[in-house]
């Protein structure tokens, strides 16, 4: 589904992204953990076209992405969320996700101006699609609330469920857990398991060791740009250069 070639990405001096290749294989949940500072947000980045690379290429479903404008890239099948969710503070979560889905339609000002036909049906097929992607994350019974009057974990599964009306085939989460409480985080890894049942793609970035560890198919390691480690749970959470990068160490967990 997605595969990545020596990648690199250089901000003046500094390698924020260094030399990772790594491919991530479809209908899986796969993890990428690391550092504050590791990278992660910045490859994140660069497959979603935010940020261009200085080397390297990204192709994603058989095709050579890595030069491709962000809002091509999210035709193709790429959605994606953000450590701090992006939404419409006094408009309502159903109108939210209504935008979502105009990625899909090619309705432009001519339609708008004459009422066309067109632009009928796209509107009914927009909203259809909200109603479909609130329903997947369990919010129906919010969509005419405003975006500022709902939770913080209610505004996580907006945020799902707007990445979900783009019609995705692969979704990247940037740490869809922060800022919940522990039992929401489990609610928000169900609906990620869901994701995947339902024939979805995942990779995420999150910091929260227990969640990745019950859900991740695959886990990538970065530290200082550079992948230092990849592979199942169980392999990753016993490398030695994860416990020392990241994870700790028994004698780390004495001192």
């Amino acid at each position: 589904m997605l595969r990545i070639e020596n990648l690199t990405k250089m901000f003046g001096g500094l390698a924020a992204v260094k030399d990772i290749s790594v491919e991530f294989e479809a209908n899986q949940v796969n993890a990428i953990i690391g550092p504050n500072g590791a990278g992660k947000s910045t490859f994140f980045n660069l497959v979603a076209g935010s940020h261009k690379p200085s080397s390297g290429r990204i192709i994603f479903d058989g095709e050579d992405i890595t030069t491709l404008r962000c809002d091509h890239i999210a035709q193709r099948g790429v959605g994606r969320t953000f450590q701090t969710t992006n939404l419409f503070e006094q408009a309502s979560v159903l109108d939210n996700l209504i935008v979502g889905h105009r990625l899909r339609t090619r309705s432009g000002l001519w339609d708008v101006l004459v009422n066309s036909r067109r632009l009928q049906q796209e509107e009914k097929l927009s909203r259809e699609k909200a109603r479909e992607a609130l329903d997947f994350v369990g919010l129906s019974h919010v969509e005419n609330r405003f975006i500022a009057d709902i939770t913080q974990e209610e505004r996580k599964r907006v945020a799902f469920a707007l990445a979900m009306a783009t019609d995705p085939k692969i979704l990247l989460l940037d740490e869809p857990a922060a800022g919940v409480n522990p039992e929401e985080t489990d609610g928000l890894a169900q609906l990620i398991r869901k994701m995947k049942d339902h024939g979805l793609t995942v990779c995420l970035i999150e910091h929260k060791m227990d969640m990745i560890m019950g859900i991740a198919d695959k886990i990538m390691v970065l530290d200082h740009g550079e992948k230092i480690a990849e592979g199942a749970p169980e392999q990753v959470r016993e490398d030695p250069a994860v416990i020392e990068a990241y994870l700790g160490s028994d004698d780390d967990a004495a001192a």
